[in-house]
């Protein structure tokens, strides 16, 4: 797909709901006690991977609109052993968060995925869960992996990397514990939190800290209802298009502003975006609002390790605003990056560098030497990844030349609309 340059981004949108809490909402819909509705569902590829996976379990998921689904729920261990393995698509967060569950089940159950997710690391669930007394067996330390239910013991764990799914599998799992609290600890920056937020919400015990997070065993969970906020993770390429393209004026609707999600924010507001949060409310239990976009020019900044959990996704968009900003930014303590659908530093640095941003891979994150002025533009492939797809369609918008996307389809696996709805504020 080619993207041709844009002078702004003017109107009123909204994005879909956010992904991580679709998966979510549906996981723990599908083990609580009733029927649960999950309204503005965020629907992508990765979701509906996860509706896939429930009722592969044996749960009936009604879809009666495009954006709300039924999950009639069948109990906390009322899932059923399949026949066959369990296809989680390109979800990390479905294959993740599923093992902690399926790890109290009865039965054996065997996860796969497509070749990105067969290659993405499993054996940091793996090893909390063999610790509770569940038999994981992975492939080459990735998928298929091999789950076998147990009676669970509860543990303290320390998290090796920052990871907000291996966080929450280990909850999950607790959830199935014979007795006391299972805890999970962070050494850096709390990572996202939804998990704790919506188990509370379903009437577990839930305590949480911005270093800890604990769970009690429970005998059942309440349904959910749910109008999902729009995702951050979304909204961050207009975000960027808008700040980087002059005259813009662009209002998004209903955004996710969990404190745990909003690093990106942060972020552009120190490089001098000028981003106004109004209309402040709660949707699903996550604090959201609406976000008044104008452009702006931006300096460079540093990212640090502690920053990188709250914005791992939007690393890819920071990289081509930090090239148009004035001076040079860096971004360190970013591994996590090369264990994504892509290798992210790799491929985020190839691919701006063809487009004429002065960027340098590093070990751990990139630095970026900022030019306050359009790049030429050109082509990249996204490489199979839906973040690489956007970030060459924002590219695009803010170049001399614009940007042919090889396999931009791919921006469906979260954001199957992305491509109409930019179009619709673009300003040519």
């Amino acid at each position: 797909m080619r993207i041709e340059p844009a002078s702004a981004l003017v109107g009123d949108v909204a994005v879909p709901g956010v992904k991580s809490i679709s998966h979510r909402a549906l996981l723990l819909g599908a083990i609580a006690d009733g029927d649960s509705e999950i309204r503005n569902f965020g629907r992508a590829g990765d979701t509906e991977s996860t509706i896939g996976a429930v009722r592969a379990l044996a749960v009936v998921v009604d879809e009666p609109d495009v954006d709300v689904v039924r999950v009639h729920g069948v109990g906390l261990r009322g899932l059923k052993q399949p026949r066959g393995p369990i296809d989680c698509g390109n979800a990390g967060t479905l294959i993740r968060l599923l093992a902690g569950i399926l790890a109290g089940q009865e039965g054996e159950f065997t996860l796969t995925g497509d070749d990105s997710l067969s290659v993405r690391p499993m054996e940091r669930i793996a090893v909390p869960l063999r610790q509770m007394g569940a038999g994981v067996e992975t492939t080459n330390g990735g998928a298929p992996m091999v789950i076998e239910g147990a009676r669970l013991k509860p543990i303290s764990y320390e998290l090796p990397v920052a990871s907000a799914q291996v966080k929450s599998c280990v909850l999950l799992a607790g959830l199935y514990a014979l007795s006391g609290p299972t805890v999970v600890v962070e050494r850096g920056a709390p990572t996202r939190d939804h998990t704790e937020r919506m188990l509370s919400s379903m009437g577990a015990r839930v305590q949480s800290s911005p270093r800890h997070a604990s769970v009690w065993p429970v005998e059942r969970l309440e349904p959910l209802s749910l109008e999902l906020p729009g995702d951050l993770s979304s909204a961050a390429p207009l975000l960027v298009a808008a700040t980087l393209l002059s005259g813009s004026e662009l209002r998004i609707h209903g955004v996710n502003l969990n404190p745990t999600r909003t690093g990106f924010l942060d972020v552009l507001e120190r490089m001098g975006a000028r981003i106004t949060v109004f209309n402040r409310r709660m949707l699903a239990g996550e604090p959201a609002g609406d976000l008044d976009v104008r452009s702006a020019e931006l300096v460079a900044t540093k990212i640090t390790a502690r920053e990188v959990p709250q914005l791992v996704d939007e690393l890819p968009l920071f990289a081509l605003a930090a090239g148009m900003a004035r001076g040079e930014s860096v971004v360190e303590g970013a591994q996590e990056l090369r264990a994504k659908e892509s290798d992210r530093i790799a491929t985020v640095t190839s691919s701006l560098k063809g487009l004429g941003i002065h960027i340098q891979e590093r070990d751990d994150g990139f630095g970026v030497r900022g030019v306050p002025t359009r790049p030429k533009g050109g082509g990249m492939s996204s490489a199979g990844d839906h973040r690489l797809a956007m970030l060459g369609a924002v590219a695009g918008l803010v170049s001399r030349e614009g940007v042919e996307v090889g396999d931009a389809d791919v921006v469906a696996i979260s954001f199957p609309g992305f491509f109409d709805l930019l179009e619709s504020v673009t300003r040519r």
